[in-house]
């Protein structure tokens, strides 16, 4: 690990100042100092942002859970407004890493976490391809070892997923990010905060290194997220072990109901993309049928011809469908 200097903000004005091609913000750590030692990044000054205040509140205004992006991961999932309001959300929050992880890490930065791929999390000097770490070098996953990796999304540049478990329970609620950078704040949507592979591409970004729509020197500063009194909601978490595990697949699911059938639904999985996915198609098409394993699944089965899997990760099409049916029954429970 490089030496580095450090300084702690004490407001946004100052966060923003750093210069973004020496310097890195840092939250709660847990990933960025992985990257130090991996050799993903080595920034000559480190900015941290526990001495801003208004970045830790988490509030409800009775339409609105607002929680500032340094709230931890334990936070959220503990707090009663979010567990009121928004129970996928502290579902995924607590399904994340460990506990003493999970008392550390931000949900600002877990958000900002890079995949886990192994190609991409080895110690430098890598003894292969990865597009991510050098550009042009290459994808070790796409004809390697891929049965954890993209069944949406991929290009032959890269083939990772991302790992964060509330980042699909906050697309499925349609949650909102709020960023503030020198030119000011704005907001966007966070089920198309993240890219995948293609979607970069298509905007003449590089589409192994565009994983967000964050610019050089924003920050997270909150997310927003609408309370629907009707709605019912659950993320279910598919993994080789019961804790500290990342998932094979995810899915979050948003219902309401009327007269015993789905009247709404927002449906997002995790780790088949390098981004949460939406199943907008089969949000629509799930109107109307009881929340039953039987009733959704061939729907939603029906729903993943465009998905695109691996070779070693073919699985993922029916489990990620299952996951789904089994997020939406357990909502409606």
């Amino acid at each position: 690990m490089r030496d580095f200097t450090y300084s702690l903000a004490r407001s946004l004005d100052e966060a923003s100042k750093a210069d973004g091609a020496h310097s890195m913000i840092i939250a709660g750590g847990t990933e960025l100092l992985n990257w130090f030692r991996l050799g993903v990044a080595a920034p000559e000054h480190v900015v941290d942002l526990a001495g801003v205040e208004e970045l830790k509140r988490i509030e409800s205004d009775g339409d609105m859970l607002t929680i500032g992006a340094l709230a931890t991961l334990a936070e959220v999932g503990e707090h009663s407004a979010v567990r009121t309001g928004a129970p996928v959300l502290a579902q995924a929050c607590l399904a994340a890493a460990s506990p003493q992880i999970r008392n550390r890490a931000t949900l600002g930065g877990n958000l900002l976490q890079k995949t886990r791929c192994a190609y991409f999390r080895a110690e430098e000097p890598l003894p292969w391809g990865c597009n991510k770490r050098h550009a042009g070098s290459g994808c070790a996953a796409l004809e390697g070892i891929n049965d954890r990796h993209a069944i949406f999304g991929w290009t032959e540049q890269c083939v990772a997923v991302h790992p964060s478990d509330p980042a699909v329970a906050l697309a499925s609620l349609d949650a909102e990010i709020e960023i503030a950078g020198a030119s000011g704040r704005r907001i966007v949507p966070a089920a198309t905060f993240h890219l995948t592979q293609r979607e970069a591409a298509g905007l003449g970004l590089d589409p192994a290194q565009a994983e967000t729509r964050l610019k050089p020197q924003e920050v997270i500063t909150a997310y927003r997220v609408p309370l629907r009194p009707a709605a019912r909601s659950a993320y279910v978490k598919v993994r080789e072990r019961a804790s500290y595990e990342y998932a094979l697949v995810s899915a979050a699911a948003v219902i309401e109901l009327d007269q015993g059938g789905i009247a709404r639904a927002a449906l997002a999985l995790g780790s088949v993309a390098q981004k949460p996915w939406r199943l907008t198609e089969a949000e629509a098409r799930l109107v109307g049928l009881p929340p039953t394993r039987d009733a959704v699944l061939p729907v939603l089965k029906q729903c993943f011809e465009d998905a695109r899997p691996l070779a070693d990760n073919k699985f993922k099409v029916a489990m990620a469908a299952g996951a789904a049916a089994r997020a939406i029954v357990e909502a409606a429970a």
